[in-house]
């Protein structure tokens, strides 16, 4: 189904193919929900299979929403068809979580823990929650606990990386992201990340290493505008330091250098406006 799906036209199997296309696809689409849910809500028991994984994607949908009496009605739903259900208990506490009511909500994943302590959704929905009252070193502590259990979540560990650049602490930003290059050697944006870290640590051991890792990025991704501008910063520092003892490597670096202006001018000449060329460089980001 497309973009221009004309919602009011909808069948009641089509409504039910379309949310379900969202659920597969992970796709929330919050603002489409209003366009359907009242129909879907009307025949949902005709549904019996797909009743309360629907109600659970009608939850999130009004949690998106901000219609928090929607969502403590679908709650409401799940508790009493499952009591006793550590998902479901999940969900409550997103929906405490999604009103301010951040200390009941941990309370109720602190008990999803106490019950099961290899719950990784609770344990990520801590700091998530950690996260988002501003509280960065707790929410840093909790994820560093989280991942002594499960060492091999990759996204887990992008997040902490993510969490120790917004502290400033970028030794241990970059080994996180170090970790997530050993999972992935061939990722542009890791090696792109690495050399943006070596960068703003600085000096000239940084620098080089700064040096290889841009060049890695654009030999995995020639179009990695951002990893180019990166490589000119990195080469004019170098060129800086490198002024009074000449040498081997600030001839190499100035060969580099020359073809960084080169290729940059190149594709400055090639973008029709400056608007184009900052589009280019999101992308690449």
């Amino acid at each position: 189904m497309s973009d221009s799906i004309n919602y009011e036209d909808l069948g009641i199997n089509e409504a039910f193919d379309l949310i379900r296309k969202w659920r597969e696809n992970n796709e929330r689409k919050f603002s489409e929900w209003v366009l359907v849910w009242e129909k879907i809500y009307k025949n949902l028991d005709s549904r019996p299979n797909e009743k309360y994984i629907v109600a659970e994607q009608l939850l999130v949908a009004m949690l998106d929403q901000h219609s928090y009496n929607l969502a403590l009605m679908w709650l409401e739903l799940l508790l009493e068809q499952f009591p006793g259900s550590l998902r479901v208990m999940r969900y409550k506490a997103l929906c405490l979580e999604a009103q301010g009511q951040y200390d009941a909500a941990q309370y109720v994943l602190d008990e999803i823990i106490k019950v099961d302590e290899t719950n990784a959704p609770a344990r990520k929905r801590r700091v998530a929650s950690l996260k988002a009252q501003g509280l960065l070193s707790d929410a840093i502590k909790e994820l560093v606990d989280y991942l002594k259990r499960f060492t091999a979540d990759m996204e887990a560990w992008q997040q902490l990386g993510e969490l120790y650049l917004e502290a400033a602490d970028y030794s241990r930003a970059l080994f996180c992201t170090e970790e997530l290059l050993l999972h992935q050697p061939h990722n542009h944006l890791l090696h792109q990340r690495l050399a943006d870290i070596r960068y703003t640590m600085g000096g000239v051991e940084n620098m080089e290493l700064a040096k290889a890792h841009y060049c890695r990025t654009l030999k995995l991704n020639p179009n990695n505008l951002r990893a180019l501008l990166g490589l000119n910063l990195v080469t004019n520092n170098l060129l800086g330091h490198y002024k009074s003892s000449g040498g081997a490597k600030r001839k190499e670096v100035w060969k580099l250098s020359r073809w960084v202006h080169s290729e940059l001018g190149r594709r400055q000449a090639d973008a029709h406006s400056l608007t184009d060329l900052m589009l280019a460089i999101s992308i690449a980001d």
